[in-house]
């Protein structure tokens, strides 16, 4: 129905099931409100963010769908801050979010029926990518067959001793066309539009690459920009070990979200050939302040823009990068391990005590009969 919805969460290493989840939100209604937690908040009822507030707070406002963002959102939903921000409902997945001692965030506006729920999207959660650099594994890129030492230490990364919930844990991202669709614009560049074509791996999807593509976004009146990203094993010459950490389905729902992006090119080339170019009618190639590697014949990627007087280097000014915010998790391995152990114990014992509740009104309804 149409009006002004609520969303809130602490957005912490931001992902395309945080941007799905948006978008269901907005589809919803007219405007989309986007409340995001504090630092403290979070590590009061969490445990320490990966990102600092400032960084989440801009990460989210980058989501297209968002309409606005407000910074320091109470970890409890009440309906005090939906009548304070004019929202009509507000909306969350699937899943439940707790507070430090155990209770449903959301309780007092679902008694007032003013709460709704979309669908939390399958195969993707932030234990599985802290799970994976950890594990320093390439069984999530595209190609490669789950091995049992990936599946068994997933399985059980930061799991409780008392079992497995339904939403903490590791499944199969599988990608669709419907969702591809979903995400992309569908919109070509339109007469007066500048073309920008960038390029690279946007792995982990972040602030470092949300303030680079605003930069070259800001470069045109009408900008057009189209986003070409490498295939899996490419990303893995250049960049090693076991990069990149999101295999190319997931980078390009992750790209697709982002508001400064109009088009991605899923796949492409590591040398930006005159093909290319000519074929998306590119005005202006893009590149950050990042080494650029030579391709495997030595040859430079960039050579055939630079030719052309197209190609332009942008600083993003963010020194943020993946390889940063890998070291991030490592550093604080322990700490994420047990945050996990702690949110699985604190779902498993309301889940169980809701399965009670239900319980005798399972029963009543069959003496009705």
């Amino acid at each position: 129905r149409p009006g002004r919805w609520w969303r809130e969460s602490r957005y912490d290493m931001v992902h395309y099931g945080h941007s799905n989840q948006l978008r269901q939100a907005r589809a919803m209604g007219d405007y989309l409100i986007v409340g995001v937690h504090t630092d403290e908040e979070i590590s009061k009822h969490k445990g320490p963010p990966v990102f600092t507030q400032e960084e989440r707070y801009k990460m989210v406002q980058a989501i297209k769908w968002v309409d606005e963002v407000v910074p320091a959102a109470p970890y409890v939903t009440t309906l005090e801050t939906l009548d304070k921000y004019s929202c009509d409902f507000c909306v969350h997945g699937n899943d439940i979010t707790l507070t430090v001692d155990g209770r449903d965030t959301y309780e007092e506006v679902k008694q007032a029926g003013r709460y709704r729920e979309c669908r939390r999207t399958q195969g993707v959660s932030t234990t599985d990518l802290v799970g994976r650099m950890l594990l320093v594994t390439k069984a999530h890129h595209s190609g490669h067959e789950i091995s049992s030492e990936y599946r068994e230490y997933a399985d059980s990364f930061g799991k409780c001793p008392g079992g497995r919930n339904p939403w903490t844990g590791v499944s199969q991202f599988l990608q669709t066309s419907q969702k591809i669709i979903q995400f992309a614009s569908g919109k070509e560049p339109q007469p007066g539009e500048t073309v920008i074509y960038v390029a690279g791996a946007f792995d982990l999807f972040h602030i470092g690459h949300v303030d680079f593509l605003e930069k070259v976004h800001g470069l045109a009146e009408k900008p057009y920009v189209i986003a070409g990203l490498h295939f899996d094993q490419e990303v893995n010459h250049y960049k090693g070990k076991n990069y990149p950490i999101m295999n190319l389905h997931e980078r390009t729902l992750s790209v697709l979200a982002c508001r400064y992006v109009s088009e991605v090119v899923i796949g492409a080339p590591y040398a930006v050939t005159a093909e290319l170019l000519d074929h998306f009618k590119v005005d202006l190639v893009c590149h950050g302040k990042t080494e650029i590697v030579p391709d495997k014949d030595g040859s430079d990627p960039y050579q055939e823009p630079k030719r052309r007087g197209i190609f332009c280097q942008i600083d993003s000014g963010s020194d943020l990068t993946t390889d940063l915010i890998v070291q991030r998790i490592i550093k604080n391995r322990l700490e994420y391990e047990a945050r996990n152990q702690k949110k699985e114990a604190k779902e498993l014992a309301f889940l169980e005590a809701r399965r009670r509740q239900e319980v005798p009104r399972e029963r009543e309804s069959d003496w009705d009969f």
